[in-house]
């Protein structure tokens, strides 16, 4: 099969960009199904730390390494990604992943000691973060350039529901299978996914690899680690002055600093700087950014807000943040056409403005604000996401030739991760300070003399931990509004003007996406 949707691609040109034809639908649905698993596993062990602490034996500050391991490996294996599908092939890549990724989970299933379980994480980690980069390619390269909104839009439905579900699935294993079930559902889906890939997924050129610079990854990929680290360590109770934080933050954005002065020095660089020569990728590049701190960085709150203030279970927790799942899911389909009539920066303008008027009434939820409401708010600034995020990517990847898309990719992913992790570590600090005093308040609690001390500590308790969160939403609002500059930067890099600059800028003489 891989031999004839080669040569059909090889026969279409951009008058054919039009419909999408079967097959890429199909190669589409094998590559989400290795995705969701990747995406799924970021969230759906949150929800089991405490019962892993119990049943390990150990501490949240050492079991919150099976989360922080997963993200520190995830860091260091995308800038490889690029080279590695030059190198080998992407579908060979794509495979590779999956047998890491599927095995790391059934190790981790049968882990016994914290250890252990940590070192398989990793593992799974190295599969799972070359899962995402390596299907985006594939996708990039079957699609092509004018189908390519649609047909991302698509894809990245499980990028936007798996977070949302991720608690959700979570909470149903613990509460009726042992917590290693969170790693066993991933094996049989990783064999199916693995049998359909490699009957389905066509093999891709991806240009010439070049030796490994490897100095280049060992700064990039320790860049990448020390800034995912010292971000995860605002998530264990450092403060965002202490040296865990600040020193492996600074470490980490040195060594990235050294890699953009060592790239443009050696002939086949690890990711291809060059790109950003085109105002249009640069522009996408800075409002992915720009749009995965603010919409990520926010969607921690909205379940601590339940769970903290409302009191509710993780369960009904994960389903109350469904509505943001269906905005999503309703929007990207209509967002992607959009994309492709009136341009990516408009659709992405209009999603972020979307954003910024949802998060304002948030920033006024109490104790006792209507969950309808809330819902009815999640729903709308669900459609944000669909409406700004995928039209910049989709933008960023039409500007661009065949040969460049396995640099393209990682770097993308690299700005989305950790745009997210920056969002998301502003937001953590901000609640963790706002609510200060409900902490203290908590400790009260504990020591009330009578009932009705007790009642009145609750009710204090509830007021300020909906003050924190009030003042963590106009937070959320400030970046959400930051946002809107990258986009105003898109869309005067999406003018014809700025195209024809772009387009000289790049090397010519190559066959374009979808050629």
């Amino acid at each position: 099969m891989s031999s004839v949707v080669d040569t059909s691609l090889a026969d279409r040109g951009p008058a054919a960009t039009d419909r999408i034809e079967r097959h890429v639908w199909v190669i589409a649905g094998v590559v989400i199904l290795g995705m969701v698993m990747s995406i799924l596993d970021t969230t759906i062990v949150n929800v089991a730390l405490d019962t892993l602490s119990k049943d390990l034996a150990s501490p949240i500050s050492q079991v919150q390494w099976v989360v922080t391991g997963y993200l520190l490996s995830l860091g260091a294996v995308i800038p490889v990604t690029g080279w590695a599908a030059r190198r080998f092939g992407a579908k060979r890549v794509y495979l590779i992943s999956l047998v890491l990724f599927t095995g790391g989970s059934a190790a981790c299933g049968f882990a016994h000691s914290l250890g252990t379980l940590v070192l398989f994480r990793v593992l799974q980690g190295v599969g799972g973060g070359m899962i995402m980069p390596v299907g985006q390619m594939i996708m990039a390269h079957v699609a092509g350039p004018q189908r390519m909104g649609r047909v991302m839009g698509v894809i990245s439905m499980p990028a936007m529901l798996a977070p949302i579900l991720g608690p959700v699935i979570g909470g149903l294993i613990l509460q009726n299978l042992h917590w290693s079930w969170i790693f066993f559902v991933n094996v049989p889906v990783g064999f199916l996914a693995f049998a359909l890939g490699w009957r389905m997924i066509p093999k891709t050129e991806s240009g010439e690899a070049g030796r490994l610079d490897v100095v280049g990854l060992a700064l990039l990929s320790g860049g990448c680690v020390g800034v995912v680290y010292g971000l995860s360590e605002l998530g264990t109770g450092g403060g965002i002055g202490s040296a865990g934080v600040i020193g492996p933050v600074i470490v980490g954005l040195a060594l990235v600093l050294l890699f953009g002065l060592h790239a443009p020095r050696v002939q086949r660089p690890l990711l291809d700087l060059k790109l950003y020569r085109s105002r249009v990728f640069g522009a996408a590049s800075l409002t992915t950014f720009g749009l995965s701190a603010a919409l990520f960085g926010a969607m921690i709150l909205v379940p601590l807000y339940y769970q903290q203030v409302r009191g509710q279970s993780v369960i009904l927790t994960g389903l109350l943040n469904g509505p943001q799942g269906i905005g999503a899911l309703i929007a990207m389909p209509l967002a992607a056409r959009a994309a492709e009539r009136f341009g990516g920066g408009r659709v992405a303008l209009l999603g972020v403005s979307v954003l910024c008027l949802t998060t304002l009434p948030l920033a006024f939820v109490g104790v006792h604000s209507s969950i309808l409401l809330i819902s009815l708010i999640l729903l709308v600034r669900g459609s944000s996401i669909g409406l700004s995020f995928m039209p910049a990517m989709t933008v960023a990847y039409a500007s661009l030739r065949r040969d460049q898309i396995s640099d393209a990719t990682p770097q993308m992913n690299v700005l989305q991760r950790v745009g997210g992790a920056i969002g998301t570590a502003i937001l953590a600090v901000v609640l963790q300070r706002a609510g200060a005093a409900a902490v203290a308040t908590g400790h009260a609690l504990g020591h009330a003399n009578s009932a009705a001390q007790a009642a009145t500590l609750h009710a204090t308790l509830g007021e300020q931990l909906a003050h924190a969160f009030q003042t963590s939403y106009w937070w959320a609002l400030g970046i959400a509004v930051l946002s809107l500059v990258p986009c105003l930067f898109l869309l005067r890099a999406e003018s014809p003007g700025a195209k024809r600059g772009a387009e000289s800028a790049l090397d010519a003489g190559v066959e374009p996406i979808g050629a």
